[in-house]
């Protein structure tokens, strides 16, 4: 059974603390802002946004069990546990909260990583994850302003500002965000 919105906000926001939940709200505000700009469903946007950090403050147990025993990306496990809650996002998405529609659940499902040939509603969530009002990092600002002008311009520049975190800190960087950060790149030269 779909949930409405109101239910959904209601239940999701039970799943994390309130500091999270003000986050997803502002990924709901963001996500909401792009669709209409680029063209995308705001509603679909949002319910997306809503649902994008379900699992987010799960216990990595428990994350961990879901994604075995229901067969998801198994290669996840491989890396950072911080990737692990969009995979089971989109699973609890689909099967506690009713959601169907496969490009809302790759919406959540990539919101962290990225991947190739991302969707406009995947690139609008990813983006919006990082834009949102509450984000405060070194190099947001650039990143909200390409988002203004283009929604690859804009995941480019989140793209590289987590990849450059990660080789600072000397960690693992997930395939799919290089992959998803160059396929973006060749559809802006392609533009050009």
């Amino acid at each position: 059974m779909a949930y409405s919105r109101e239910a959904l906000i209601e239940a999701v926001s039970t799943q994390m603390p309130a500091k999270r939940w003000k986050h997803t709200l502002g990924v709901m505000e963001s996500s909401i802002q792009l669709a209409e700009q680029y063209g995308a469903d705001p509603e679909r946007a949002e319910t997306a946004a809503i649902l994008h950090d379900v699992a987010k403050y799960w216990p990595v147990e428990r994350m961990k069990e879901i994604i075995e025993q229901n067969h998801l990306n198994l290669n996840l496990l491989k890396h950072d546990k911080q990737l692990w809650h969009s995979e089971v996002g989109a699973f609890v998405a689909e099967h506690d909260y009713g959601i169907t529609d496969p490009d809302i659940l790759n919406a959540i499902r990539f919101h962290t990583s990225g991947r190739e040939d991302m969707s406009l509603l995947e690139k609008i969530v990813c983006l919006a994850d990082y834009i949102e009002p509450g984000r405060d990092f070194p190099g947001v600002d650039k990143i909200r302003k390409l988002a203004k002008v283009s929604l690859e311009e804009g995941l480019v520049a989140g793209f590289d500002s987590t990849i450059s975190l990660l080789l600072e800190k000397r960690r693992v960087i997930f395939p799919l965000t290089v992959l998803a950060r160059n396929d973006l790149v060749r559809i802006l030269e392609d533009k050009i």
